[in-house]
């Protein structure tokens, strides 16, 4: 999906320093904006929701 040199505080658009409540804040808002139902015809918002997805994952464990 994603390369490892990928930076997932920039997908969620937040910065090294926020907090888990930050994190899933961010996520929830870009979630929202790319959602597949809202997006319907847009392969590019799927792809953007799935690495927002992944960008959650990985950095929401981290800071727990």
């Amino acid at each position: 999906m994603t390369d490892s040199k990928h930076d997932y505080y920039e997908v969620l658009g937040i910065p090294q320093s926020a907090s888990a409540d930050e994190i899933r804040t961010a996520y929830r808002k870009v979630a929202i904006q790319y959602h597949p139902d809202e997006n319907p015809s847009d392969h590019n918002a799927e792809e953007k929701f799935k690495e927002s997805a992944e960008a959650y994952k990985i950095l929401f464990d981290t800071k727990n």
